[in-house]
């Protein structure tokens, strides 16, 4: 049966209720597990599921847009929810075009929670996979897992060795509850301290032969990533947009307590200008996945980085210039405005990271191959 109600109300409703006590949760690092519970009940994990499929049918756009409103109540409840959706999202444009997901996408329906760690994974991937009677083992060490103290099934990958293929990624599902799997308890960082994102341990986990969804060459660029991150990205940058935005309104409310100070309009002047930057990239994105209606090409992938850098540059300097416009009382940090600024720079470690992304721009513009493995180290060894 499928979850009818409206976003932008329900909204209204849980953003002012999630925005409390966030100072307490971004101090102890506490995971939004109370967020996440009432997120299910409301059906919000499952809104994007084909309503033919027990879910809620909303688009792809509507979710951007909920996602952009909740981080400006909860930053890190926004990031984590988008995480999970970008999985959905990914699914969902799969079982439009006659490919796999259709399964997925009824256990979400069921009220699963899915954890990604495709973005650390990235080209190569880690972790050992051996092959056994019916299937694969696979140990590794998978961080930048958000949400995945509430999760029910990882969605991640793992590289193997093909006796006669040679090195290859397998893709495939875990639940959280099999034998095995663990979380390290280690997310205490910068910013989006509440987001959960630990590292998930899989030790000698068993992974049928049947769940592997997907095998590619490690290494090279797939045509897989044209889907990954057209419909990921704009979720992601939604969420950091929405916490800009809430700092913008922090400085803007600072600003008009100094009505006579002879800079504050150059500086709100400089603000606007750098959120629009922002919010125009971010609404460029959400354009190009067109509510799943574009086509996988690397093209199209790589105008999604593209604007991700774009927007996640302006993101950044319209915090940092919030700050400025808001003046002393910025510094404290009972005004939120500190927590926001910690929150937004995690933007930068999403694919691509600038450089990495005028690298495969360039390429892509002479004509040559996609990035390789080798050449683009992964978010874990940039996070060491």
């Amino acid at each position: 049966m499928a979850v009818q109600f409206d976003l932008q109300g329900l909204l209204a409703e849980l953003g002012p209720r999630f925005a409390e006590a966030a100072a307490a949760r971004d101090e102890g690092a506490v995971f939004v597990a109370e967020h996440y519970e009432t997120l299910r009940e409301r059906g919000v994990f499952a809104a994007l599921v084909p309503a033919e499929l027990g879910g809620g049918g909303k688009r792809h756009s509507e979710m951007c847009d909920f996602v952009r409103g909740l981080a400006r109540h909860c930053s890190s409840t926004a990031l984590a929810l988008s995480m999970h959706q970008h999985l959905v999202s990914a699914a969902v444009f799969n079982h439009r075009n006659g490919k796999p997901g259709q399964k997925l996408l009824e256990k979400v329906a069921g009220g699963a929670i899915l954890i990604s760690t495709g973005a650390n994974d990235w080209l190569g991937s880690n972790g050992k996979v051996r092959r056994v009677e019916g299937g694969f083992r696979v140990s590794a060490r998978k961080p930048f897992a958000s949400g995945s103290p509430k999760g029910d099934v990882l969605v991640t990958s793992a590289p193997y060795e093909d006796p006669e293929a040679g090195w290859q990624v397998l893709h495939f599902p875990a639940p959280l509850a099999a034998e095995g799997v663990s979380l390290a308890g280690d997310w205490d960082t910068l910013g989006m301290r509440a987001t959960g994102s630990q590292t998930v341990v899989l030790e000698d986990v068993f992974i049928p032969e049947e769940a592997v969804v997907l095998r590619r060459p490690r290494g090279d660029y797939h045509p897989a990533f044209n889907v990954i991150l057209t419909v990921a990205m704009p979720l992601i940058i939604s969420a950091y947009l929405g916490a800009a935005e809430a700092a913008a309104e922090i400085a803007l409310r600072r600003a008009r307590k100094r009505p006579d100070d002879p800079v504050a309009p150059f500086l709100l002047g400089e603000l606007t200008n750098l959120l629009t930057t922002a919010q125009l990239a971010r609404n460029d994105m959400v354009a190009i996945c067109n509510d799943w209606d574009f086509a996988p090409a690397t093209e199209t992938a790589d105008a999604i980085l593209i604007r991700k850098t774009i927007a996640a540059k302006a993101i950044i300097a319209t915090a940092e210039k919030a700050l400025e416009a808001a003046g002393g009382a910025g510094f404290y940090r009972k005004l939120g405005l500190e927590r926001l600024l910690r929150d937004v720079h995690g933007v930068q470690f999403h694919p691509l990271p600038e450089k990495r992304q005028q690298d495969f721009t360039g390429r892509l513009a002479l004509g040559l191959a996609p990035i390789r493995e080798a050449e683009t180290p992964t978010l874990k060894a940039a996070a060491e």
